[in-house]
């Protein structure tokens, strides 16, 4: 059995399960069938059925009988909503990336730390698009991304060791930090500087320019980034916007001072 499931699911009994079968349906991106989600599941042919079966009845998932396919529910997708109005930074900041994205031009990512992930919870388009990972509702590597690194470098080093130790260091690109070592080496002068970078660490010619959000507590609220591809700009080119990026971070900040936001 995983360590996945012994942290997140037996150990929490049935809804343990039931949650981890839902991560497991919206990982693919796309409806699967019964067949794959038992080649991959730990579970028991009859206990995964019947975990569908309740969370199929829930609306927690959705089943087509014509093409037996699962996807996410329409009351998960209501339950999503929810928490992105009231447990993301996002609906606070969409006017400062709106004013943001006009200045730069460019690419506009906000993103929480979910664990040792970052969760990306709102994006603004370049003027022209490149194709790239992210979009809003996507979970990603924080080691190897702007948003990433410029979270975990202003948290609390208790829970910045837990955040290092949750990352896979899975070299994306030849650029991609190959240990605990060196990012901490650059959290470090990440925190004195202030910024992030992200040197086509997750995707070939993609960088990018980051600020943590920082609450006047002190408690990283989540991250905001300005992203274009080496096709388009260079480094030297991007700093350009660094005065905007850290300004919009901290009216971001400003704003959310009075909102309570999960731990």
């Amino acid at each position: 059995m995983n360590a996945h499931v012994e942290q997140g699911g037996v150990s929490d009994g049935t809804v343990g399960k039931a949650l981890h079968v839902m991560d497991l349906v919206a990982s693919k991106g796309r409806p699967v069938r019964f067949a794959e989600l038992l080649s991959e599941s730990p579970y028991p042919k009859a206990t995964l059925y019947r975990l569908l079966q309740t969370l199929t009845n829930q609306k927690m998932l959705a089943y087509d009988e014509d093409t037996q396919f699962y996807s996410p529910g329409l009351r998960l997708v209501r339950l999503a909503h929810a928490a992105w109005q009231q447990s993301s930074i996002a609906p606070i900041a969409r006017p400062f990336l709106d004013e943001l994205s006009a200045k730069a031009g460019e690419t506009i990512h906000l993103a929480q730390l979910d664990g040792g992930q970052v969760l990306y919870v709102d994006k603004r388009n370049a003027l022209r698009p490149v194709e790239m990972f992210s979009r809003a509702g996507k979970v990603g590597p924080a080691y190897c991304t702007g948003v990433g690194k410029a979270m975990m470098a202003f948290l609390p080093p208790d829970r910045q060791a837990e955040a290092i130790a949750m990352q896979s260091f899975f070299r994306h690109t030849p650029h991609t930090l190959a240990g605990p070592e060196e990012l901490q080496a650059e959290l470090q002068v990440i925190r004195q500087e202030g910024i992030a970078f992200d040197r086509e660490e997750h995707e070939p010619g993609i960088i990018c320019i980051a600020a943590p959000i920082i609450a006047g507590n002190g408690r990283v609220l989540g991250g905001l980034s300005i992203t274009t591809a080496t096709q388009k700009k260079d480094f030297d080119a991007l700093q350009a916007h660094r005065g905007d990026l850290v300004e919009t971070a901290a009216e971001i900040a400003q704003a959310a001072e009075s909102w309570q936001f999960p731990g």
